[in-house]
């Protein structure tokens, strides 16, 4: 496996991509905890833009530097705004953080967050949105806005996506830290490891996915979430649809015609993610 190093070892976020076709971006900001400052929101949907568009990615694991993951917004940044205008630039704000949190919902492919320490308030949520995580078991979480006149309103819309009702509002009301070992128990994350074990526990996800055919992964993603907004008539009539389509491809003929035949499938030359 080779690898190619981030250019600028100085930039807000890194960029590191192996022939595999995964893509590690990491915050690079552990001065600030990598808060989602415009640079880094930036930054990040720049990156995310050019991974929607690479048709050979298969996997992208968000990472960052330091000792947190990610403590949420710049506070001082946006405190920094006169009043005359701070509205406006609160609503431009959210709505690009907004942006940003649906491209990773909307990446065809699965992204793993990797956290290494706190994941609060909008870095809590951004743990929530991404679709897998694992975490070293000294990671906390929390949706401490509450603690500072702030609900976690958009931090809301993944979390309660991800834990249960009763759970979710605890955590929005009362900004208590939660472990990560809690953080297992209530569904926010995959799973917990010692933090010498998390590139490994990481690399073991990476595996499996890159193990299965691009086209059904895509496929199951949308799937996924789409069907989880419907009804559950609607939900099992697109399901239905995509296991059709899904069935058409060469990938899935050749798995299932695999296993009635009590084979292991032969993938087309190039592996599983160019199916």
């Amino acid at each position: 496996m080779t690898t190619n190093p981030p250019v600028n070892t100085d930039a807000p976020l890194l960029q590191q991509r192996d022939d595999r076709g995964v893509l590690t971006l990491t915050m690079n900001r552990p001065r600030n905890f990598n808060a989602l400052s415009e640079e880094m929101l930036a930054s990040l949907q720049a990156a995310l833009d050019a991974a929607a568009a690479d048709d050979t990615l298969r996997v992208v694991v968000l990472a960052s530097n330091g000792k947190a993951f990610c403590p949420g917004h710049n506070l001082k940044e946006m405190i920094a705004q006169p009043e005359a205008v701070a509205l406006a630039y609160y609503q431009k704000l959210f709505a690009t953080c907004s942006r940003f949190m649906l491209s990773l919902q909307k990446l065809p492919v699965p992204v793993i967050a990797r956290v290494q320490g706190l994941a609060t308030a909008a870095g809590c949520q951004l743990v929530a949105q991404c679709d897998l995580a694992v975490a070293a078991r000294e990671a906390r979480f929390a949706t401490s806005g509450i603690a500072y006149g702030l609900f976690c309103s958009t931090p809301s819309v993944p979390l309660s996506r991800n834990v249960g009702a009763k759970q979710a509002m605890e955590m929005l009301l009362t900004g208590d830290f939660i472990s990560a070992d809690e953080a297992l128990q209530q569904g926010l994350v995959n799973r917990v490891v010692a933090p010498e074990e998390l590139d490994a526990a990481v690399e073991a996800l990476v595996a499996s996915i890159l193990a299965k055919p691009r086209v059904a992964v895509a496929m199951g993603k949308q799937l996924f979430y789409q069907q989880r907004e419907l009804g559950i008539e609607a939900a099992y009539q697109l399901a239905g649809q995509t296991m059709a389509v899904n069935m058409m491809d060469a990938a899935a003929r050749e798995g299932v015609l695999a296993f009635t035949e009590k084979r292991t499938p032969a993938w087309r030359a190039g592996g599983a993610g160019h199916e």
